[in-house]
């Protein structure tokens, strides 16, 4: 799949998407810089982009992959992909997981969740099948029991476990109770939320030899957004270009943050897409320019746009309908998510 130009892009998005066509009505004809772009209202863009009279598409479906994109079970989001956008976005992953370092050859155990739509346990799948290391991929599933997943482990002298933090943390509980630590080990991928220090010491006591990094950064919606860099920082990512532009905003004036160490909103817009374009889509993570080329970045957590819980984004849109719905006498004049973490585990106040 090539990689379109910007201004091009954004003239196709203009054309054949109903929802970009509006949000773009004030605009000049051709628009060849981002911010000269207003960044995506979410909240309006999944109102746009549902299973039926989706306004966002700019083609009927047709070979084409549709995923859940985070949320509640309540209030379930969907992403669409071509055939052919897909295996370009798991190509370029696995590209950045060989970059990181993966060594050729790796046995690795795939603890992501699989059905009901959720992607993560087929996308990292496919991405190790286009790595261009050769590797052995066992698709264990999160969802297994810890002691078929350590049988598994020792059977076939699993090198790499990739996984949530969450599932990660449950096995290494498992592993520290038998006594039997897992030496074979030497790498920890996680992904889908960041690996906290309690959980850390429970890795390291699980896996002593192995090394805890990030798989990379990507979502279902938003698509491609950083490759691991080797450190002592998993925050710290390599944005995706040519294949996307990656901005980080001032979340007050709406300014592109140029200089490092200023946090802001992380946006993207992903030039393959035509399916469903992505253009200066809020990710809803805070990030932090590393280098003044702007070419790595520090993730710094979750924005306003929702709260990471355990592996679930629960929107704070859906919260406020909620709300709503339930606030039949207009009782309710504001509230806020506060997140916790305490020993090992995520917790929500409302």
């Amino acid at each position: 799949m090539p990689v379109h130009p910007l201004a091009e892009h954004i003239s196709f998005a203009r054309k054949h998407s109903p929802f970009y066509r509006d949000l773009y009505r004030e605009l000049p004809p051709e628009v060849h810089s981002p911010d000269e772009l207003p960044v995506t209202d979410t909240v309006a863009f999944w109102h746009a982009n549902t299973p039926t009279g989706n306004s966002v598409l700019t083609a009927p479906l047709n070979d084409a992959l549709v995923l859940r994109s985070g949320g509640t079970t309540g209030a379930p989001k969907f992403s669409f992909w071509t055939a052919a956008e897909w295996a370009e976005f798991t190509a370029a992953f696995g590209h950045g997981l060989a970059a990181a370092g993966l060594p050729a050859g790796s046995r690795v155990a795939d603890l992501f969740f699989v059905g009901d739509l959720y992607a993560s346990f087929t996308f990292v799948m496919d991405s190790l099948a286009r790595c261009p290391v050769q590797t052995v991929r066992l698709p264990v599933a999160g969802s297994t029991p810890p002691d078929h997943v350590t049988d598994t482990l020792r059977q076939f002298h699993v090198d790499v476990v990739a996984g949530l933090p969450t599932t990660l943390r449950t096995l290494a509980e498992h592993v520290i109770a038998t006594g039997e630590p897992l030496d074979e080990v030497r790498t920890i991928l996680f992904g889908g939320e960041p690996v906290f220090g309690d959980q850390k010491v429970l890795l390291d006591a699980a896996f002593p030899r192995a090394d805890v990094r990030s798989l990379g950064y990507a979502s279902v919606d938003a698509g491609l957004l950083g490759t691991p860099v080797p450190g002592d920082d998993p925050r710290v990512h390599r944005v995706c270009a040519p294949y996307t532009v990656t901005e980080i905003v001032d979340d007050v004036t709406g300014a592109p943050v140029t200089d490092p160490g200023v946090p802001g909103d992380l946006v993207v817009t992903d030039l393959r897409r035509r399916l469903m374009p992505v253009l200066r889509y809020p990710v809803g993570d805070r990030a932090e320019w590393v280098d003044a080329s702007r070419t790595t970045f520090r993730l710094l957590g979750r924005g306003e746009a929702g709260v990471r819980i355990g592996h679930v984004t629960l929107y704070t849109g859906d919260v406020r309908d909620v709300l709503a719905g339930v606030d039949t006498d207009g009782e309710v004049t504001d509230h806020q998510l506060v997140v916790r973490h305490h020993d090992g585990r995520d917790g929500l106040i409302l």
